[in-house]
Order: structure tokens, then C-alpha cells, then sequence
């Protein structure tokens, strides 16, 4: 675990922070290069795509940090914890855009960046469904390295394991540091509570699962029958696995609702199954996709 880098002078370089800074740079990158391969205008859109990016990443930003803030003040008024991060919130309002301070929720960035995307998309000249099917490729490539961060420095960590399954290897399981070393590095978000103890690997599952959803729907792409449909068929695929994933979390800033639920699992159940609907009500239309070499009757 490497919360920190390095300084420079009393300024420290989180790792979270430059996993997240690489994971956007790769992601950009790659979307440039398949809007190159499967845009309306080979030439023209990959230029149109660096007008674009900036768009998604305030939109990562924005409804990252908006879902957590809203997750955690419906956390206050559910406990009325005054010492929780939602009372701050209510006591001082302008600490919400403290956002180097921490605090953010993937499903809220990836619906910030999918708004923002669209509305620049068009703006700019992509075709909307184009673009988001390529972008949301890229992005999960792009999600695995931003995952990694989460390692560094012990966020979305797992649950306790049961003491029969802590001898399963890395990436299955992994040990917290000791007390000592929670101690001396204090930027780590894993909880001095937890010190020696065997957690589910959950960090390197979500960036597993995450290169898993961008191969595929690469692979993809060259045989959807319509623009949209490899976005729709990556929100079912995420939505189930990280419903199951976060089975095995253990933080609780995640959000539990309902007995059991956490945030994510609810907008997984509501996404997740909206998507299915929509790919089911599409499964006959077919149209004419740039990039694909097969035709609309071979696609699958």
C-alpha cells in the first residue's frame, strides 16, 4: 500500500490521485484511436473526441462528488451522527467542493460523464450513440488503471475474511498492514480497526472486471447491429458484476440501505435492469455501423 508517493516540499503526491490522473490520460487516448476505427468521420473525429474530453472529466468530477455528498447527508439524516461526514456537510455547505479532501462515487461519475459526454458529443458533431459506445469502452480500460489507485491507498477495501479462505493468494485475498504502519501512514483509508486483518481483494476484482468489460466490448463493437447497443450490453454486464462485488465490500462509506443494499447494488438493480429492457425492445432494429466488417445479419 502507497497512500503517498512522494512530496514535494510539504505537498504530497497521493497515488489515488496519479492513478486517476494516468487512468483519464489512457482513456482519452484510446478513445481517440477508436473513434479513429469506428467514427462516422475517421478523420475528423478523433479531433473532435480532444474537444470533448474536457466535458467528461468535469462530468466525472461533478456527479462523482454530487452522489456522495447526497449518499452521505441521506446517511446523517437517516442516524442523526453528528460526528458523520453529512452533518459537516449541513454545518458547513461551501466543504462540499473541498474535493481534494476526498469523496467520490463511481456510479455518479460514470452518469456525470455520460450527461456531459452526450451533450458535447452533439455539440461538437459525434454521433451521440457512437460516441458513448467507444467512449465507454475506453473508459473501462481506463477504469482499470483508476482501480488500482484504490489499492494504494485502501479504499473501496473488502470484508473480513472467514478464517477458512485466508490462505487463498493475491488477488483473491489480501492482509492489511500492521498497526504500526497504519499509524505512521495515516493518509491510508483503511481503519487502524483492521490492522493484520485478511480482507476480500476487492480493489483488483473491479479492475479485473473492469479490463473484462473493455475487451469484450471491443470485441464487440465490430458486430453491434445498431450505435448504442454496446453501450446498453455494458451496463447490464457492469451492473451484474458489481452488484456482486460489492457483496464482498466491507467500508461502510459506501452507504447500506434497505436491510443490506448498498448505493451502488440499488443503482445497479435500477440501471442494470432498465439497460435489459431497452436491449430487448431493440433486439430487431439494425442499422448501418461504421466500423463493423460484417453484415447486419451476422452481427450478433
Amino acid at each position: 500500500m502507497y497512500p503517498v508517493l512522494f512530496e514535494l516540499g510539504s505537498f504530497p503526491l497521493r497515488s489515488f490521485g496519479v492513478m486517476v490522473a494516468i487512468a483519464f490520460l489512457v482513456g482519452a487516448h484510446i478513445w481517440g484511436k477508436l473513434m479513429g476505427r469506428f467514427g462516422q468521420d475517421p478523420l475528423g473525429d478523433p479531433d473532435r473526441v480532444s474537444n470533448v474530453t474536457m466535458a467528461v472529466l468535469v462530468g466525472v468530477l461533478a456527479g462523482g462528488r454530487l452522489f456522495y455528498v447526497i449518499v452521505e447527508i441521506l446517511r446523517y439524516l437517516a442516524s442523526r451522527d453528528q460526528a458523520s461526514v453529512g452533518a459537516s456537510y449541513i454545518a458547513d455547505p461551501l466543504s462540499i467542493f473541498f474535493i481534494w479532501q476526498g469523496g467520490l462515487v463511481m456510479y455518479g461519475g460514470f452518469i456525470g460523464a455520460i450527461v456531459m459526454g452526450l451533450r458535447s458529443s452533439r455539440k461538437h458533431g459525434l454521433h451521440p450513440f457512437n460516441a458513448l459506445d467507444t467512449a465507454l469502452v475506453a473508459g473501462f480500460f481506463g477504469q482499470a488503471i483508476g482501480r488500482v489507485g484504490c489499492l494504494l491507498v485502501g479504499d473501496d477495501y473488502g470484508s473480513v475474511v472467514p478464517e477458512a479462505y485466508r490462505d487463498l493468494p493475491f488477488p483473491i485475498v489480501l492482509q492489511v498492514p500492521s498497526l504500526e504502519w497504519l499509524q505512521a501512514n495515516p493518509q491510508s483509508l483503511f481503519p487502524d480497526h483492521l490492522a493484520g486483518e485478511y480482507l476480500w481483494a476487492t480493489q483488483p476484482w473491479m479492475t479485473v472486471n473492469a479490463l473484462v468489460i473493455g475487451f469484450v466490448s471491443l470485441w464487440m463493437l465490430r458486430r453491434r447491429r445498431y450505435m448504442g447497443q454496446v453501450s446498453l450490453i455494458i451496463f447490464v454486464h457492469y451492473a451484474i458484476t458489481r452488484f456482486a462485488i460489492e457483496a464482498f465490500r466491507g467500508d461502510e462509506i459506501r452507504g447500506v440501505w434497505f436491510g443490506g443494499l448498498s448505493t451502488s447494488q440499488l443503482i445497479s438493480l435500477v440501471g442494470g435492469t432498465a439497460a435489459l429492457v431497452l436491449l430487448v425492445r431493440l433486439r430487431g432494429v439494425r442499422e448501418p455501423v461504421p466500423g463493423s466488417p460484417v453484415s447486419a445479419d451476422d452481427a450478433l
